[in-house]
């Protein structure tokens, strides 16, 4: 079949007839955005961390099945491959992308003839699983963005052909088969390629096809509209429904289907998940628990990795199609909290669970977690399970690339924020944005517009709902005070080059948390207790071995702070960002405050216990405490008593 592209690039995106409805914002391919700063200083500590040498030694990678190995066909490469070929292109790492390239060349050189893609057997031996597909799927539509090969559409196509042959036996994909329940439970992931496809073909059947595949897939919208899970989840009641991957995953999936539907309740639909999940499950970093399924709010109980990175791409996508400041402001607060909390400063090693309040991370027969096994919360190669290990390389990969977008009406936005610049053409014009920041560090953010030819188009400015009195400046021109929670727009005919200076203004803020403890916060920044750490190699071989790490100092603090004058209480402290901000030596910014002891509060199940309740009482004098960012924190309390 012969093919004709429709998006060449951006504009005929926009342009192009589809029966969809219109993203809010379009994101922009692979290769658009570069990163700059402390951004692409975290992405070379990635790329010489795990994810840029694990093919080289972990056997589901280095021998996977999908490259024609002894070891696991199923998903763990495919996860791989998502998140390094962003992380390859960001870096433009030359041996990073011979990596992909030869996965990429050894996927569509053995596609088989019926058009199904890898295996087709699952490590479980059952034929025909498209769970692990999706993933592939979408790392090939990254792949063809960035390097515009040729074969990535086609082979598309026929694997496409095939699924709908597939989904016409009554037989396939009925839930009979647990296995192949992953998939049921997970098809916003497929639909999104199969989307994209469409918008590059204009094939009217791929519409057909996602008809089918949702007719397939389970009912969250259904599942949330009557939720039962509003505890933690007993072990006679875990399914499909309370995983926190598939949770974390589900909260784009009445998104992603309003763009066929055109139905109002899916778009509010994932408003309702949203709340759901916080009032029942939420944590202080925007995540919500799941020691494998869902978790109650108890700051002890610890998320997933996994359900940390398939949140925050949940949140991309779902930016991209309803461009609400809440999910990008959403997005931030993981990033630069729950995402860099999960990982050794170096990414040599990572978390199955972290915890808001960590006090301690070793292996433990007795325990707090319902599911979850002994070592989940240390850090190291692949604790208690290693989907995890392949899984987390994506978080600041497609973090950075989504850092901008098109908009409709020929624009420019920036929905999140991070040192970075953006290359593209708008109206046939090359247009280059540089932004030069600290940020989430520091308040004050500088763009650099920079056009070669005189062309008129609007610039959009994220301003998150938790800053007051933001204000913009362009050139010399005065300040200006926008609005929070909003998207401010520049609409002006732009020429060589343009300055603007946005200043995000952060105050102190708090929130009541679980048994009334309270939590401390600074623009999208989450505070937590800074604790002494003593790393112990308990297995492996340097640099990836796994490692308990115990307290040196006390943790058991209340807060003394006074809610109505938080100012006086604390004292904010600032330094230069150096080479890995996100460390306990490396934080670029600290919080000084008073707190006393409370002896009472102790580990329990080897975790911190249940929060003392507050006000709480302390015979114990105040003590200067730190509260240093929750990103460059290891072991931390970020949900504390607070003082009569």
């Amino acid at each position: 079949m012969k093919f004709v592209m429709i998006r060449v690039h951006e504009e005929a995106y926009i342009k192009n007839n589809s029966k969809l409805t219109k993203l809010k914002f379009i994101p922009l391919p692979l290769g658009s955005i570069h990163t700059d700063g402390w951004l692409l200083n975290q992405l070379h500590i990635q790329a010489n961390g795990l994810s840029g040498h694990l093919d080289e030694f972990w056997p589901d990678i280095s021998e996977s099945g999908w490259i024609g190995g002894k070891a696991e066909g199923w998903e763990r490469g495919p996860y791989w491959l998502d998140g390094i070929i962003p992380l390859a292109f960001l870096l433009d790492d030359d041996k990073l992308k011979r990596k992909v390239t030869k996965w990429v060349d050894y996927i569509l050189n053995h596609q088989h003839k019926d058009g199904w893609l890898g295996p087709v057997k699952n490590n479980k031996g059952i034929e025909y699983d498209p769970w692990p597909v999706f993933l592939v799927l979408k790392a090939m539509i990254q792949y063809q963005e960035v390097t515009k090969d040729k074969r990535i559409i086609p082979a598309m196509d026929k694997f496409f052909r095939k699924l709908n042959i597939l989904l016409e036996d009554k037989t396939f994909w009925n839930g009979k088969i647990s296995m192949l329940e992953w998939g049921r439970h997970r098809c916003a992931e497929l639909i999104l390629s199969i989307y994209w496809l469409y918008e590059q073909t204009n094939e009217k059947w791929l519409l057909s096809l996602s008809n089918k595949v949702h007719a397939k897939g389970y009912d969250w919208s259904k599942n949330f509209n009557k939720f039962k899970y509003k505890n933690k989840t007993k072990k006679e009641s875990f399914n499909m429904i309370t995983h926190v991957v598939n949770n974390a995953m589900a909260i784009k999936y009445p998104g992603v289907w309003y763009r066929q539907s055109h139905a109002k309740k899916d778009k509010n639909s994932v408003y309702k998940i949203l709340e759901t999940l916080d009032t029942y499950h939420g944590q202080i970093t925007g995540v919500f628990t799941g020691d494998e399924h869902l978790a109650g709010k108890n700051p002890s109980q610890g998320t997933e990795l996994c359900s940390v990175v398939e949140y925050m791409f949940s949140l991309e996508i779902l930016a991209s199609i309803l461009g609400d400041v809440s999910l990008l402001d959403r997005l931030e607060r993981i990033a630069f909290n729950a995402l860099p909390a999960t990982f050794s400063p170096d990414m040599w090693a990572h978390q199955y669970d972290q915890q808001v309040n960590q006090v301690i991370c070793k292996v433990a027969e007795d325990r707090i977690y319902t599911t979850n096994g002994p070592d989940s919360n240390i850090y190291g190669l692949e604790p208690h399970y290693g989907c995890c290990t392949a899984n987390m390389h994506q978080g600041w990969p497609k973090y950075a690339s989504h850092l901008w977008m098109k908009t409709q009406d020929s624009g420019l936005a920036v929905v999140a924020y991070a040192p970075s610049k953006v290359v593209t053409k708008i109206k046939n014009n090359p247009v280059k944005v540089d932004l030069k920041t600290d940020y989430p560090f520091d308040e004050t953010l500088h763009f650099k517009i920079t056009v070669k030819q005189p062309v008129k188009f609007p610039l959009y400015l994220r301003i998150p709902a938790w800053t007051k009195k933001a204000t913009i400046k362009v050139n010399k021109e005065n300040s200006i005070s926008v609005a929070s929670g909003k998207f401010y727009c520049i609409d002006r005919k732009w020429s060589k080059t343009t300055s603007i200076t946005l200043h995000l203004p952060m105050e102190f803020k708090t929130q009541r948390r679980y048994n009334n403890s309270i939590s401390v916060e600074r623009g999208p920044l989450i505070y937590s207790l800074k604790i002494g750490e003593n790393w112990k190699l308990i297995k492996g071989k340097l640099p990836h071995g796994d490692w308990e790490v115990h307290p040196t100092t006390p943790w058991n603090y209340a807060l003394n702070i006074n809610i109505d004058d938080m100012e006086k209480s604390m004292q904010l402290e600032k330094k230069s960002i150096g080479d890995c901000p996100f460390s306990p030596k490396g934080a670029p910014v600290a919080i000084k405050i008073l707190g006393s002891r409370i002896p009472e509060w102790t580990l329990e199940h080897n975790a911190a216990g249940s929060i003392p309740k507050s006000p709480a009482n302390s015979s114990k004098p105040l003590e200067e405490l730190m509260l240093i960012p929750y990103g460059c924190t290891n072991l931390r309390v970020t949900e504390f008593p607070t003082l009569e």
